[in-house]
């Protein structure tokens, strides 16, 4: 009987190249698990800002302060073009901001939860006072005849309305009144509230104070409407991260919280003290926006995704050391165990990102990767027929694994210090194999 012929697996055996091509096809494959794990953690991902969506759409969501300021109704007869003198009566809203603003908010968060998914939001408890300067509605092009004085209104713009409990009231020179739903014509905000004030032609400077409490979440934005705005917050948050155009003069940010003051003069916001509503001159009200974020320390699904793009080069460099285990020591891993080794290293991932949703990234990260290296060394003292090598198969990855921490936790130096280390990995190779003839069994 004729025996099959073993010359294949002989060849792949004593061929050095083709055993190194199989290595990298292996490594390949293993691209696809990568792929799916890459895909989970989009799904999580998504899934948590389904969480986030549900808690601010009944606590409120990022929150912008547009206000307050004077709506004033201007009527004019205005007469149509051919119809033989018939005319209408037009109305439009005059906007005048305040001369002084002063803004002192306390800023109480806690953190909300939807299953395993946190989300820290806040109640803000907002003291403002300020004051009006004459009100010159000719600068407007407008008669005075023409003003409704009795129709005004102080109306304060708020990112999420709903999120305002309670009633509160403006003190209004000393006559406390109501705010009540809307913007009264007011056109540099989408939602707000207003109360319905009386003011007259007579030059007179008037002041106004009020008092509300505010829910919201991940945002928190002011706008300089005066021609001197200042903003006084504190909170018990310790990670804000400060955004808009103008940044706190002061601030004081600790474990247990931050202060912030801002000081913003009109001369720098890019628009005037007054303006007719519908001109487009509020367009120019949303660059000007300061506030903060809340910050979580660390977005570990982030985090995750940006560790999952350096699998295939942990799963190479990996196989790398392996094979150069082999050619240097003379034995034979066979490409099972290659591909064994290599779900070890992406099943890592899959760790870190279930560990991560309840641990936290940082110690998620040291658990999972933990785990795999003691696994890879484990098996690869029995792979590789001596301690010695199986550890330094395990300190290897070790290695890796606290190269790409250093990698996540400094981004803005990550292609610096990847290319420095791989060069260095380049050059480790070069010269562990600068001796081999590699034209034997080849």
């Amino acid at each position: 009987m004729a025996s099959i012929p073993q010359w294949p697996a002989t060849a792949w055996r004593n061929s050095r190249t083709l055993r190194l091509l199989t290595v990298a096809l292996l490594a390949l494959l293993l691209r696809i698990p990568v792929a799916m794990i890459e895909s989970l953690v989009f799904e999580r991902e998504q899934r948590g800002a389904a969480a986030l969506e549900e808690i601010t759409s009944r606590w409120g969501g990022a929150q912008t302060l547009a206000g307050p300021a004077l709506v004033v109704p201007v009527t004019r007869l205005r007469t149509e073009p051919g119809t033989d003198g018939a005319s209408r009566i037009e109305t439009r809203h005059a906007v005048f901001l305040p001369k002084q603003l002063r803004l002192h908010g306390t800023l109480h968060t806690e953190t909300r939860r939807r299953g395993i998914f946190a989300v820290p939001v806040y109640s803000l408890e907002l003291t403002a006072e300020g004051e009006f300067g004459p009100i010159d509605v000719e600068a407007l092009g407008i008669r005075a005849t023409e003003v409704e004085w009795d129709r005004a209104a102080l109306v304060v713009g708020v990112g999420d309305a709903h999120a305002l409990p309670g009633q509160p009231e403006v003190e209004w020179d000393d006559r406390a009144i109501a705010f009540v739903p809307g913007l009264a014509g007011f056109d540099a905000a989408i939602e707000g509230i207003h109360a319905p004030v009386s003011v007259a032609d007579d030059g007179k400077i008037r002041r106004f104070a009020f008092t509300f409490v505010l829910n919201g979440s991940g945002e928190l934005m002011f706008t300089p409407f005066a021609e001197d705005t200042r903003v006084e917050l504190e909170s018990n948050y310790p990670h804000p991260s400060f955004q808009g155009r103008w940044l706190p003069v002061q601030r004081e940010v600790s474990d247990r919280g931050f202060t912030a003051d801002w000081t913003v003069s009109w001369l720098g916001r890019g628009y005037a003290q007054s303006w007719i509503a519908g001109g487009g001159a509020a367009a120019a009200v949303e660059p000007s926006r300061f506030g903060l974020r809340l910050a979580e320390p660390v977005d570990h699904y982030r985090m995750t995704e940006r560790s999952v793009k350096y699998a295939i080069l942990f799963v190479l460099l990996t196989f790398l050391l392996l094979w150069l285990i082999e050619v240097v020591a003379g034995i034979r891993v066979h490409p099972v165990q290659f591909l064994l080794v290599g779900a070890a290293l992406c099943l890592f991932y899959l760790l870190e990102l279930s560990l991560s949703e309840h641990l936290g990234f940082a110690l998620a990260y040291g658990i999972a990767s933990t785990l795999v290296v003691a696994l890879i060394g484990g098996y690869s003292s029995s792979v590789l027929q001596r301690r010695s090598r199986a550890l330094t198969v395990a300190a290897g990855c070790a290695g890796l694994y606290a190269y790409l921490y250093f990698l996540l936790a400094n981004e803005d130096y990550s292609l610096l210090i990847g290319s420095l280390v791989l060069f260095v990995i380049l050059a480790a190779v070069m010269y562990a194999t600068r001796r081999k003839d590699w034209y034997v069994h080849d």
